[in-house]
């Protein structure tokens, strides 16, 4: 197989010449990913059955937890916002703080998905053990490093620390982490992963080996969600950002069942998710179930069904019309998995939680996507970090509950764990808090990639970078939006915070890859705005 793959690529370059090469490289990896794997067809999936008939006794709820992908908090209605100034109601997202509890200080472990997900999963900062940064191929990086663009602030590659880098099926947690699906068989549930994973792709790094049952969906960090081709898809491309530039020649439409190999699904992936989602729920009503369901929606590449793009009329940008499309059918499905919880009986039963990995991303070119808070992915202003965190479970939960104090997705392990009436893990430090206690309140969190820190103490939130050479201390009592720099008149507090940080980052280990790059993003405009000196940003590593 080797052999015949770089026989391929040699025969692509020789067909092309060095200038063709050099112009049509950036499809490099998707085919030498097609050589390696090829793209099985469409095949059908059966989900493993529980007992036939309901328990008599009383049974651990069944807990569905649904993370969207760089979905903004501005993106859902609940907060008075939408897609388009509005135009996109989300009413079944919303419908989760009103039957339950909504966190008005809810926040992301990290400013991009793969850390992120890692602290959700495991309860534990991902830099304790070493996951500091997102899982990106070596190609990507390197692709991201020669950007054209008018930035006056360079991308900096730091093309000595790929020796350092593993490769990206091991770029993942390491298999002596505990996970949320391993704790939970041990109380007796049966668990289910469908989406998307971007926590290691080798085997010993996949969803299979990390405690769940069953796994369908995405190993890598995204996929196509339809054909492009497909007359039921409406595309929206964004020639000035590098990351779709290179997602549209490289990313699959394919998924993986189990440890199989992978195929072509049906449909729109939010589709396909949800309908396996709803088939999984009927396979399993009678017995416990965790199901973790990770849409990949809507992050990039942008793909909506023609059928909800043509409901949006009202939004005239085309980029921002496709978005809200993919928003809207995501609401839609969300609405799908809790009606089918009522017809099967389980609604009583079960604790749905709903967040998204991190804030809405600078690259899309839409600006609205966490107002009114500044920043977008990429950055720890409040609007990177800054998530939609909403819990239902009828009888356990007051409909209607606005919690006030700092929640985490750090605490989403402890919750569940406690949900299902399992213990969070003794043997290692852990960073989650029990949502559902009262007594257990959340008074300091920290945020790092690289040498850009955070820390929240109560009210109070110091950001620390090394490019720019900043400092920024905000008062979120009295300055959510962060506006305020605080830092020239607090010396005292910024030095006891800055202490803060660094006793939380004495002793880590070092990161398990390095972060090949570092790139600015502007804190107050997304990636197609025009640049000038003026505008505050901050150096991202990755």
């Amino acid at each position: 197989m080797r052999k015949g793959l770089w026989l391929g690529i040699a025969l692509m370059a020789a067909v092309l010449g060095y200038a063709g090469f050099q112009r049509y490289k950036i499809y490099l990896p998707g085919l030498i990913s097609q050589l390696r794997e090829p793209i099985q067809p469409y095949r059908d999936v059966t989900w493993a059955k529980g007992p036939v008939t309901a328990p008599t006794e009383k049974r651990p709820p069944n807990i569905i937890l649904i993370v969207a992908d760089d979905l903004g908090v501005n993106d859902i209605s609940l907060y008075g916002g939408g897609v388009g100034n509005g135009a996109v109601s989300t009413p079944n997202i919303d419908s989760l703080a009103a039957q339950g509890v909504s966190f008005a200080n809810g926040y992301a472990a990290n400013a991009t998905c793969s850390p992120s997900r890692a602290a959700l999963m495991t309860g534990r900062y991902p830099t304790r053990f070493g996951f500091e940064f997102t899982a990106v191929p070596a190609a990507f990086a390197k692709n991201l490093a020669h950007v054209d663009g008018a930035s006056p602030y360079p991308v900096i590659y730091h093309e000595e620390l790929n020796r350092d880098l593993p490769d990206y099926p091991d770029q993942g947690v390491p298999a002596s982490e505990i996970m949320i699906p391993e704790v939970l068989k041990q109380q007796g549930y049966h668990t289910i992963h469908i989406g998307k994973w971007h926590l290691g792709e080798a085997k010993p790094l996949r969803p299979t080996a990390q405690g769940f049952d069953e796994s369908l969906g995405l190993r890598a960090g995204g996929g196509m969600f339809m054909d492009p081709d497909d007359p039921q898809v409406v595309n929206a491309k964004l020639p000035w950002d590098p990351i779709d530039r290179f997602l549209w020649p490289n990313l699959p439409y394919a998924v993986h069942w189990g440890d199989g190999a992978r195929f072509r699904p049906k449909g729109h992936l939010t589709d396909y998710f949800t309908d396996h989602a709803l088939a999984a729920i009927e396979a399993n009503r009678n017995r416990p179930f965790f199901m973790y369901l990770a849409y990949n929606a809507p992050h990039t590449p942008l793909q909506a069904l023609k059928s909800d793009y043509d409901a949006l009329p009202q939004i005239k940008d085309h980029k921002e019309r496709v978005y809200g499309a993919m928003v809207r059918q995501m609401d839609r499905r969300i609405g799908d998995v809790l009606a089918k919880l009522r017809e099967t009986g389980l609604d009583e039963n079960t604790l749905v939680i709903f967040t998204s990995d991190n804030g809405g991303a600078w690259y899309t070119g839409i600006a609205g996507h966490n107002k009114p808070y500044r920043g977008f992915k990429g950055t720890f202003f409040e609007g990177g970090i800054r998530v939609p965190l909403l819990m239902r479970w009828p009888g356990r939960i007051a409909p209607g509950t606005v919690r006030a104090d700092t929640a985490q997705h750090l605490d989403l392990f402890a919750t569940i764990v406690a949900a299902a009436g399992g213990a969070v893990p003794a043997d290692r430090p852990m960073d989650s808090f029990n949502l559902l206690d009262a007594s257990q309140r959340r008074e300091m969190t920290f945020w790092r990639s690289g040498d850009y820190r955070v820390v929240r103490v109560g009210d109070w939130k110091l950001q620390v970078a090394k490019r720019p050479d900043k400092v920024w201390l905000f008062n979120l009592a009295t300055d959510p939006t962060e506006r305020v720099n605080l830092a020239a008149q607090e010396p005292a507090r910024v030095s006891a915070m800055r202490a803060l940080i660094e006793r939380q980052n004495a002793g880590l280990p070092k990161p398990l890859w390095p972060g090949l790059l570092e790139a600015p993003i502007r804190v107050d405009v997304p990636l197609n705005a025009p640049w000038s000196r003026d505008q505050e940003y901050v150096y991202w590593a990755n």
